[in-house]
């Protein structure tokens, strides 16, 4: 008979093998960094009043989607004199044509930002990035809690929505209207609603097993219940690939590791076929519940394409009426408006002064820059005969460079030690990063690496949670490792500071901006 105590030890954990949580901090400290970064987000989000970077897209069809359900082209004539975008900024409402325009990434980031506008109009430039700043300020919060369930440390969490507050490229994003960081966003947030079931899936299966003979417990062990959190899950990453198809990485990588959680639930437990069981028995419900919503909220998020009529290939399947006929026409139209964006993609290899490779992501090898101004000696309150107004997307080097050394224990940890925490935290990683490696011969840039920040600073995380050690550490130890974090932590405040006005686009003098280019690659 399967001793109870043992059965929910084995499933739950042990709390004394926890890190020592702090009580006090609680819930208290990640949001404290989230109420500060928050702020350091929102102040003057709005400057400078322009377009910046890939801007010129995404605010324009935000806009575009709250005033007509779709992406609207830019009107044909202020198109040719390159004037649309001084137009927009001016409020003018005349920039859009007549003809829907066709793109190559899903809505639901576009409509995030056009509903971020509704409130402002397009004339304040605070409404064009006020989603993206409540997504990255959100996201610090949401970090810290997902840190302190999965590290069971209240200090942990703390210290992970520090980090990511003051991490250079979350920043950035958080102040400029692009897609990326709601990729991060939702697949951040699948994650979450993932260790939440893993935690409650094995709160039931212990219920379930413990203090039953063996003789009466399944081969395969028993149903572990409907699992709301999977379905959140599911909804988070339909929501993620809805606004670019990478988010479709998160779904594959993240629908292996809850099987595999629920794989090794079972071994633990002592169910005698615990492999077919987690597979065979957890593994189609999980694919229901992860992939069917995915497809579900994905084609959901093309409602304002579909009831219209505008949209680019919108009425392919009234002009291509011998193809597959027995599917409504809106379907047929929107698979064949896949396969050109598709297409479209892969096509994409142009040369451009900011493509990268993958290979120089995590030692922020070439950073991508979203503006940059040069004014003279008295214009933009310039006070020197030449200054540099800048918005760069660098990564904080202390995170970064933390995490590429860290990434080595993490596998060490996980291949050798088994500890699920470095593989669900390297699994994380591998969803946002590895698939990129296949693509390299695209034109991609650094500043994608945005969507798996979170796990970056997981990976910095963990190791500082090893060395602080657990409960059974000496005292000693304990206060040389909160002594090293909070040394890593001030140097990440103190590195996000010191590139602060090339995050913000500052007026500072041509040498201070020089100073903050540290490497060749970053000019």
């Amino acid at each position: 008979m399967n001793s109870a105590r043992q059965v929910r030890a084995r499933l739950l954990g042990d709390p004394a093998d926890d890190f020592r949580r702090l009580r006090w901090l609680g819930w208290g400290g990640p949001l404290f960094f989230m109420l500060v970064g928050g702020f350091i987000r929102f102040w003057h989000v709005g400057s400078p009043h322009e377009l910046v970077f890939d801007e010129t897209y995404y605010v324009k069809q935000g806009w575009s989607m709250t005033q007509f359900w779709f992406e609207m082209k830019n009107n044909p004539v202020l198109d040719e004199a390159k004037q649309v975008d001084q137009h927009f900024t001016a409020n003018d409402p005349m920039i859009y044509g007549t003809e829907g325009d066709f793109v190559v990434h899903p809505p639901v980031g576009k409509w995030l930002i056009g509903w971020g506008e509704v409130p402002f109009g397009i004339l304040n430039s605070f409404g064009w990035r006020f989603a993206v700043a409540l997504a990255g300020t959100l996201s610090i919060l949401m970090l810290g809690l997902i840190a302190r369930r999965l590290f069971r440390s209240d200090l942990l969490g703390t210290v992970a929505a520090a980090l990511l507050a003051f991490e250079g490229h979350h920043f950035v994003h958080s102040r400029t209207g692009l897609l990326d960081i709601f990729v991060m966003f939702f697949g951040l947030a699948a994650f979450g609603a993932l260790l939440v079931d893993r935690d409650r899936a094995r709160a039931v299966l212990a219920e379930k097993v413990a203090g039953r003979p063996r003789d009466l417990v399944s081969w395969w062990g028993p149903w572990l219940g409907w699992r709301p959190w999977r379905w959140v899950a599911g909804v988070m990453l339909g929501l993620s690939t809805g606004t670019k198809w990478s988010g479709l990485y998160f779904v594959v990588f993240f629908g292996v590791m809850t099987v595999l959680w629920d794989v090794g639930a079972r071994r633990a437990a002592g169910i005698r076929g615990w492999t077919v069981g987690g597979v065979l028995k957890d593994g189609p419900y999980a694919f229901v519940q992860l992939v069917g919503t995915t497809v579900v909220v994905y084609v959901a998020s093309w409602t304002g394409w579909i009831l219209t009529t505008g949209g680019s290939f919108r009425t392919w399947a009234e002009t291509n009426p011998t193809t597959h006929t027995w599917l409504p026409d809106w379907w047929r139209s929107l698979w064949a408006y896949h396969q050109q964006m598709f297409t479209s993609t892969q096509a994409i290899d142009n040369e451009h002064p900011y493509r990268t490779s993958p290979w120089s992501w995590l030692i922020q090898g070439r950073p991508t820059s979203f503006f940059y101004q040069g004014p003279k000696l008295g214009d933009q309150g310039c006070t020197v005969d030449q200054c540099s107004r800048a918005i760069t997307s660098i990564g904080t080097v202390t995170v970064w460079w933390g995490a590429t050394l860290a990434i080595v224990v993490l596998l060490f940890m996980w291949a050798l030690r088994r500890d699920w925490r470095a593989g669900a935290v390297l699994c994380g990683l591998a969803a946002g990063y590895l698939p990129w490696f296949f693509l390299a011969d695209r034109t991609i840039y650094s500043f994608y690496e945005v969507a798996f920040v979170p796990w970056v600073v997981l990976a910095c995380v963990y190791v500082l949670g090893l060395l602080i050690g657990g409960s059974e550490a000496s005292p000693g130890r304990r206060r040389v490792g909160i002594a090293v974090t909070g040394v890593f932590v001030l140097s990440t405040i103190a590195l996000f500071a010191f590139f602060y006005p090339i995050y913000t686009g500052q007026v500072i003098p041509l040498q201070e901006w020089q100073r903050r280019m540290w490497f060749p690659s970053w000019v």
